[in-house]
């Protein structure tokens, strides 16, 4: 399934579930009146010329209970929400999941991170926070909001009895979530389950409070305690109904997805007998894929395989394995693999990127066609590319990604002019706003940031991000008002100067979501011309050849457009930018095809041209592979 196409059946997912929910709150809420009511009224029938009908069926109290329920499960689903709004190291560490260190000296957690780094530079996605949880089973998850604060959780049990290959399938299942939107979608589903699971503690609570009554009163039982202790069992016989009740609905949502994650992952590896031997390790494996963790069932249907051994039949959140596994491999005999014997502090070894592949890894591959049917969509050519940058680029920076204070003098580095004047002027900025350690950092590695090629600029500030993100509110307000300043120190400040800051404050901050009414290319006409303006001027300094292009992506969009003269300012591309996040799906497919014909009008995409194109895409919310070919 393509980009667009998975994006948007998740959001009619999203809108059946909350019709589902709705459906399955009413009932609560008519099941849980009729309990309260009758409680009520067994409570005042004993008074002298009381009416019992008259008080189950009063409009006031009706409509008290009526609101009182909807209050609950909206006020559960809300404090749910702000509980996860921190994004997938949220659900991670509600899970017992520890975040990996960036420079880990495990083995086996290195080799999780190289894959984990490998997948999000082939994808276009930023790097995600990455958890082991210490759980003996096979499983891992995506949880998140966005692809910004997204992390990926993987099982001890995972990374020791997984070979790289086996590894990478799972990874790479987990990376469709992501693209897929499914993710956001099972974020929201969390949050609403929770609101119908609150009605339920509330009976257990009612029905422990009226037996601690019970025991301190002794003799002094009354009718009213026996009432108490009815409604408290018919509340939460309501809410495990309506917890059922959405659990059929997660499950039948997450099982349909998750084959859809099977074949994305094999589109992206080419590689089905890796996903496929992993699935047979979960099913030879002694745990299987099962979680201990006490919150583990609420997070069921985020899991690589089924995490909770309760849910079964129709509340399944996964397909069984053995149906995965033969979708995978047809002719398989049914035979599974004997359980891998780790060695403790012994990695596997790490594949060798090719002279071929690393040459052309830097490189951005294109042959026309549609931009748009490649987005989301990474390939295997994508992830030997990645491999290939990765082992291109200097190792003293490969490491300095990973540490707190050098990320931020990488990315300090890399988004300085190229121009010595520049750079003198940049580095002068930087004196009374960064700190020293940083400072010291960036004047160590100045010889190995002077030497990054295009095409590895992307890479380096994707691997940083991970760090940036777990910088606190100070710290990055500091590197906030650093960033100002380089830009502010720039000579000429140009597209892809802008495009790479742009990077680094979407990748560590987020975009915060376009909301209102979703609008057409010919609304945001003016924002469209200062981009592809910006996008043609890009690849030549060449007024005629910036024409060309231009001109050649107009025939695209069949638009009356005119090329801008003169460069545009940082603060209009962010407002342009802003405009096209606006538009619908089918508007950004064709505004991608457009940038792609922009730049491959003389034949051939420059480095630079490639960087500026994934880094507007990127901040319009459409991640380009590495390559495309």
């Amino acid at each position: 399934m393509d980009f667009f196409g998975a994006q948007a059946q998740a959001r009619r997912l999203t809108l059946w579930l909350v019709v589902l929910l709705l459906v399955a709150v009413v009932g609560m809420v008519v099941a849980t009146v009729l309990v309260v009511t009758l409680a009520v009224a067994l409570l005042e029938g004993g008074q002298p010329g009381a009416d019992p009908l008259g008080l189950a069926f009063d409009p006031l109290l009706l409509g008290g209970v009526t609101l009182g329920v909807l209050a609950v499960v909206v006020a559960g689903s809300l404090a749910r929400h702000l509980q996860l709004r921190a994004g997938g190291a949220a659900v991670a560490e509600a899970l017992g999941g520890r975040p990996i260190n960036a420079d880990t000296r495990d083995p086996d957690e290195r080799r999780l991170l190289n894959v984990v780094e490998e997948m999000a530079i082939a994808s276009g996605l930023p790097v995600p926070l990455v958890y082991v949880l210490e759980e003996s089973g096979i499983n891992a998850f995506a949880a998140g909001h966005t692809p910004q604060d997204a992390a990926i959780g993987v099982t001890r049990g995972a990374i020791e009895s997984l070979s790289r290959d086996e590894l990478q399938g799972v990874v790479a299942h987990e990376f469709s979530h992501v693209l897929h939107g499914d993710m956001r979608l099972n974020m929201r589903l969390i949050a609403l389950l929770y609101g119908i699971l609150v009605i339920g503690l509330v009976g257990r609570m009612l029905l422990r409070g009226t037996a601690t009554r019970r025991m301190v009163r002794g003799s002094r039982q009354n009718n009213a305690q026996i009432v108490l202790l009815g409604a408290g069992l018919a509340l939460m016989l309501v809410g495990f109904i309506g917890t059922l009740c959405g659990n059929l609905i997660k499950a039948a949502v997450s099982r349909q997805r998750e084959f859809l994650a099977d074949a994305s992952a094999v589109q992206y590896t080419r590689n089905p007998a890796g996903l496929a031997d992993a699935l047979k390790r979960v099913a030879a494996h002694a745990q299987g894929s099962e979680l201990r963790a006490s919150q583990a069932e609420e997070f069921s249907h985020l899991y690589f395989s089924r995490g909770v051994s309760g849910l079964r039949g129709l509340t399944a959140t996964h397909p069984p394995l053995v149906t995965r596994i033969r979708r995978l491999e047809p002719e398989w005999d049914g035979k599974l693999p004997e359980p891998r014997q780790a060695s403790p502090g012994v990695a596997q070894q790490e594949p060798e990127a090719t002279a071929a592949t690393a040459t052309g890894s830097s490189a951005f591959l294109a042959t026309g066609g549609e931009l748009s049917q490649r987005v989301g969509e990474p390939r295997d050519t994508d992830l030997q590319g990645a491999r290939g940058t990765l082992a291109e680029i200097d190792p003293r920076l490969l490491q300095a990604v990973h540490e707190p204070y050098a990320a931020r003098a990488v990315i300090y580095g890399i988004l300085m002019g190229a121009d010595p004047e520049s750079r003198t002027r940049q580095r002068e900025a930087l004196v009374d706003a960064a700190m020293p350690e940083v400072l010291a950092e960036l004047d160590r590695l100045d010889q190995s940031l002077r030497s990054v090629r295009p095409g590895q600029r992307l890479a380096l500030i994707e691997l940083c991000l991970p760090m940036l993100r777990q910088l606190s509110v100070a710290q990055y307000a500091r590197l906030h008002e650093c960033l100002e300043r380089l830009m502010a120190a720039e000579h000429r400040p140009g597209a892809l100067q802008w495009a790479l800051h742009r990077l680094v404050t979407v990748g560590s901050q987020g975009v915060t979501s376009s909301r209102g009414r979703r609008l057409s290319l010919a609304q945001v006409g003016d924002a469209v011309e200062l981009l592809l303006s910006s996008l043609a001027r890009a690849g030549s300094d060449d007024q005629e050849r910036a024409r060309a292009a231009f001109d050649r992506a107009l025939g695209r969009l069949d638009m009356a457009l005119t090329l801008r003269p003169e460069p545009a300012s940082p603060q209009a591309l962010d407002a342009a930018l802003a405009r096209c996040r606006q538009l619908t799906d089918v508007e950004r497919a064709r505004m991608l095809d457009a940038m792609l014909d922009c730049v491959m009008h003389d034949g051939q995409v420059a480095p630079e041209e490639a960087e500026l194109l994934r880094a507007v895409a990127w901040a319009l919310e459409c991640p380009l592979p590495l390559t495309l070919n």
